[in-house]
């Protein structure tokens, strides 16, 4: 539910979304007119080889699953892993993606209902 996978939804976000950047990692992201956000995620073979990439992208959702009730819905979003990501601790990971998520202003104004905290 909250993932993109199409490549038509990949091109959209490329083609019609800001950026911003840390040294690990890229974030585009456009509007979507839905009641939730997807993220989309794209590790290419400079990280390395299929183990290293799938290994990160797995690093890469858990930090955002983590994130996700806290988010703006409405938004689609991809996620580019730079090279010093497949050497970063999943730590590092988490604080690049508080950092994009605040320059973006794609966190959620209030918490989501049913939360606690």
């Amino acid at each position: 539910m909250h993932r993109l996978k199409d490549s038509a939804s990949f091109e959209r976000v490329y083609r019609d979304s800001r950026s911003w950047a840390t040294p690990l990692l890229v974030l585009r992201a456009s509007p979507n007119d839905l009641p939730h956000s997807r993220i989309g995620y794209s590790v290419s073979k400079r990280i390395g080889k299929v183990v290293a990439r799938n290994r990160l992208k797995r690093r890469m959702r858990e930090a955002v699953r983590a994130r996700l009730p806290r988010l703006a819905p409405g938004w689609d979003m991809v996620l580019i892993a730079r090279a010093p990501s497949g050497e970063a601790a999943f730590g590092e990971i988490g604080q690049a993606l508080d950092l994009l998520f605040s320059r973006a202003g794609l966190w959620a104004q209030r918490p989501p209902e049913g939360s606690t905290g």
